[in-house]
């Protein structure tokens, strides 16, 4: 089966019935492991060559080269360009080769064993832990239970060649496999020659083994399960109702599909109305449907609370599901629903010509899959405006029946310390089961929704200078009030429209004192409603409008940013008029809910191993300055609301310090004004307020190390994990800064790639290795030098992470002695090439680069000059990237050598007192019982000596 079809991308994928479920025993673990094996060798490529054709190309591993395995399928995924068809044709072989010719030698085996054992103790964290009990818990007494995709430890560090390779040939058929193609091809039919050609050459074996399905069994009794997970950065609870997968055959299938959306989207108000009371329950709380595995689907509730408020988060999840099909939904919430979703349908019909590649391919896996059926955004598109205005309130409220604790329900809770029993859980269904039935259970009691956002329309402003920047594009205005509008027109999506705003000042010009406060301000001001209006009410006004509310704009602290459709744009500002005319004022319940979600965060992120290893690399890294130091519960006394607000306001308040970008399907006829009334329409203040030169800011107070150091971060863990971060100060000259800035983008890329080969490819150490650069604590001055540093992060088994780091200093250095490798070199500039005609179709890219042009130093006015010098530095630095100007560029940039000064920062498990204290006894004593016995004795009673004396002693 092959399927091709055009996009603005072109993304090969190969899927495979070969999938977890399948193996037995001894296998557990392999069909992840031969997916790995994919990548390293097959018949025609050796030594990872596939990885270095595909980066060649400009197909980043990691990003565009890659593979997943679930309980259900394999599924192979590139991303490739197709502007020169031998690179497609070559492609496919690749899914080709992978499709009966992937090489499973014994050295091939234990290459990538490391790989595969890091990744499965990546996912041996709280959250995978959780994930695992979870699905074990909704699949129990089925073989999906034991068949959990990453495989067993004790397989994948002894599994044999033999048994990989019999899983192999025992699986992958190409009866079993689909190859979908979708890309921007000039001529479908070549796409579909290509993959008749390179597959039609394989052969299928005449005899393969049936398609085995595995059924999930269903129960009447509900299951529960207080999950104790010390590490758990949140309390939570969720609540499954199982239910037999959902076939779409028939119009009525598609009219029950659309009626159990909105059942969720309605529901899902409901309790983020709830997540804002008072007294709340919980922090958030979502509903969700989700196909778990072929013959299983499920309706999933998840909540995350506070400590010990497990029951009471469960008690009002399933109280809201019982009034539900006590009292149904409203027709007025169902309305606001109906809208919205209409409002969704729409603006996906109107860039049905425009559709990522990933909308299209997933829908050719689900047919492949799951035997959906694939309908056409034109047909699909008459469905949803037919059917969507016919369903009423009690057909959506009736879905609610499917939520019944005595249906193959599963209760779990998830908490840092026990607090709730099993009797617990069982009570509170009990308890709302009785109420349920006595019909005690009230209705929804609705809020009002103002109709208009702006009750009063403001005064239009003038437009006092105008300049057009015809090289990249773009018309620049200067309004009455000093504000300054920059938009773009494009026709990359016909329904977005992208806009920023900000303004010079922030948290760096404000003294220590009233740091902590003014960290808080957006947090407050956005529980309070910085728009005017409550999140509740705010979510509902848009959505009446047919607008998604939530995330159409959000502002933080100096700047603001959002996404609109052209139709839209009209709300859209009217909230950034609001922004800058509403003074929020804390109301003592508001900061209450605010105070109690952020101290709940801060006891969470203390739990987190990985939280507590970051928050010390910053303090050695940037000086424990105050800027960087994580916030404890301590500094919540400090935070003053009211100063928070002021600040908040004070942010908003002057139009004339504020540049705002909107890129977009923007129509200037009907744009313009709405851009003069709503923002031209905001006063500006008789006193200037945050006028600052950027001459004037301040830069962020840190200070990189002048020494090498290397620490280990010990934290308590319930499973062994490690991870380093390596880092080096960075220092670029003002002279040459524009070419340094992109020098350093492209070196990032060559160490990443390098580290990759190195400690993944040649030592088979570690998963994946990440090269990140941080630049952004400088003032945008026009003189200064900018000074940062550049992270290499990795994780990898604990007992051998020092060595790796040696490893990676090594390669480093080499690299600064004798530059990269032509082949390198070419890699890195053919990826950063792809990215950025990629990103030229993008509206997020334009934006992103608008505005990069504006907050550069090198801008003096003239936003298409400073564009011009920042890509013709981009042009330059290509042009001049060769191995020995990498070499030169890596002995500037970095400290030369690379060994004098870094940090090398490791996150180990934490010691147990008892496994220190064996280590350091003699060998010839370890193996006495009687010894190790009367040590372990006393070890107990110190320990109980230790922590009577922590409760004692305050």
């Amino acid at each position: 089966m092959f399927a091709a079809i055009p996009s603005p991308e072109c993304e090969l994928l190969l899927l495979s019935l070969s999938k977890s479920v399948l193996e037995e025993e001894d296998e557990r673990g392999v069909a992840h492991i031969v997916e790995h094996l994919a990548f390293s060798a097959t018949k025609k490529y050796t030594n990872h060559d596939i990885v270095k054709f595909l980066e060649s190309i400009g197909t980043e591993f990691g990003a565009c080269q890659n593979a997943s395995t679930s309980a259900d399928e394999t599924v192979y995924e590139l991303f490739v360009p197709v502007d020169k068809p031998d690179l497609l044709s070559q492609s496919i072989s690749v899914l080709a080769e992978f499709s009966s010719e992937i090489r499973v030698s014994k050295d091939d085996l234990e290459k990538e064993r490391g790989a595969v054992m890091e990744e499965y103790r990546g996912s041996r964290n709280a959250s995978g832990r959780m994930q695992e009990a979870h699905w074990v818990l909704m699949m129990e007494g089925s073989k999906y239970a034991e068949r959990l995709p990453i495989g067993i430890e004790k397989v994948i560090r002894t599994v044999s060649s033999e048994t990989v390779k019999q899983f192999y040939h025992k699986w992958y058929h190409l009866h079993n496999m689909a190859v979908i193609a979708v890309g921007d091809f000039s001529d479908t039919e070549s796409v579909v020659g290509l993959i008749k050609t390179h597959f039609g050459q394989k052969n299928s074996v005449p005899d393969p083994p049936p398609k085995l399905i595995f059924p999930v069994p269903f129960h009447e009794e509900q299951r529960f399960s207080c999950f104790v997970e010390s590490e758990a950065t949140v309390s939570a609870v969720m609540i499954s109702y199982k239910l037999p997968v959902f076939e779409l055959k028939t119009v009525k299938d598609y009219r029950d599909m659309l009626a159990e959306s909105m059942f969720l989207h309605a529901l899902n108000r409901r309790f983020f109305k709830l997540s804002r009371t008072k007294d709340l329950p919980y922090f958030s709380c979502s509903a969700d449907a989700e196909d778990l595995a072929f013959p299983l689907r499920a309706y999933i509730i998840s909540s995350s609370c506070k400590e010990k408020g497990t029951l009471e988060a469960l008690e009002s999840m399933l109280l809201e599901v019982a009034r539900v099909r006590l009292n149904g939904f409203s027709e007025g919430e169902i309305s606001v629903v109906r809208a919205l979703l209409m409002s969704q349908f729409e603006s996906a019909y109107l860039e049905r010509d425009q559709m990522q590649s990933t909308s299209l391919r997933d829908e050719y896996l689900h047919h492949f899959l799951r035997n959906g059926p694939v309908i056409g955004n034109e047909y699909e598109a008459q469905l949803q405006k037919t059917i969507l205005p016919c369903i009423s309130a009690l057909e959506v409220s009736k879905y609610s029946e499917k939520l019944l604790t005595s249906c193959s329900c599963v209760i779990k809770t998830i908490e840092p310390r026990a607090y709730a029993s099993v009797n617990d859980l069982k009570d509170v269904v009990l308890r709302v089961n009785s109420l349920e039935e006595e019909r005690s259970i009230s209705p929804w009691d609705d809020e009002i929704i103002p109709e208009e956002i702006v009750t009063t329309k403001p005064k239009s402003g003038d437009i006092v200078q105008q300049h057009e920047y015809s090289n990249i594009g773009v018309t620049e205005l200067i309004l009455s009030n000093g504000m300054k509008i920059c938009y773009k027109c494009t026709d990359f999506l016909d329904d977005q429209v992208l806009f920023t705003g900000f303004s010079y000042g922030g948290l760096s010009e404000l003294p220590e004192s009233e740091y902590l406060s003014c960290l808080m301000a957006s947090t407050i001001a956005g529980e309070i409603g910085e728009f005017g209006y409550r999140p509740t009410v705010l979510m509902d006004m848009l959505a009446s409008k047919r607008v998604e509310g939530g995330t159409e704009i959000e502002a933080y602290m100096r700047s603001f940013s959002g996404c609109c459709s052209p139709s839209d744009l009209e709300t859209a500002l009217q909230l950034v008029y609001q922004l800058f005319t509403t003074n929020v004022t804390p109301r003592g319940e508001d900061v209450q809910i605010v105070m109690q979600k952020t101290e709940e965060a801060i006891r969470a992120q203390e739990r987190d191993p990985y939280t507590v290893f970051a928050n010390r690399t910053k303090e050695l890294n940037y000086g424990n300055s105050y800027f960087f130091r994580p916030m404890r519960i301590n500094d919540l006394l400090k935070v003053d609301p009211l100063k928070a607000c002021e600040y908040f306001n004070c942010c908003f308040k002057d139009p004339s310090t504020f540049t705002v970008v909107v890129v977009g399907n923007i129509d200037p006829i009907t744009a313009l004004p709405l851009i003069l009334q709503y923002l031209g329409g905001i006063s500006k203040p008789s006193t200037p307020v945050f006028d600052l030169d950027r001459e004037d800011l301040k830069d962020l107070p840190f200070t990189f190390p002048r020494r090498i150091i290397r620490e280990v971060v010990r934290s308590p863990m319930v499973e062994a994990q490690c991870y380093v971060q390596l880092s080096f100060p960075v220092e670029l000259k003002n002279g040459t800064m524009v070419e340094e800035i992109h020098g350093v983008g492209f070196l990032s890329k060559i160490l990443e790639t390098k580290l990759m080969q190195v400690l993944r490819f040649k030592h088979g150490q570690i998963y994946s290795a990440n090269v990140s650069v941080y630049l952004e604590g400088n003032k945008p001055s026009r003189t200064g030098d900018i000074r940062g540093d550049i992270s290499i992060n990795f994780s990898c088994d604990p007992d051998i992470s020092s060595s790796l780091v040696d490893i990676a200093l090594e390669e480093i250095l080499l690299l600064q002695q004798e530059g990269p490798s032509d082949e390198d070199v070419s890699t890195a500039l053919e990826i950063e090439q792809r990215a950025h005609e990629n990103g030229l179709q993008e509206n997020y890219h334009w934006l992103e680069r608008i505005l990069l042009s504006y907050q550069s130093r090198i801008y003096t006015g003239d936003v298409g000059a400073a564009f011009e010098v920042i890509d013709e530095g981009r042009l330059r630095v290509r042009k001049s990237l060769a191995p020995l100007t990498a070499k030169s560029a890596l002995q500037r940039i970095l400290p030369y050598p690379c060994k004098k000064q870094y940090t090398a920062v490791i996150l180990m498990p934490q010691r147990s007192r008892l496994g220190a204290l064996v280590k350091s006894i003699p060998t010839i004593y370890r193996n006495n019982a009687k010894v190790l016995a009367a040590i372990a004795g006393l070890t107990v009673f110190g320990f109980s000596l230790w922590k009577h004396s922590r409760h004692t002693v305050k």
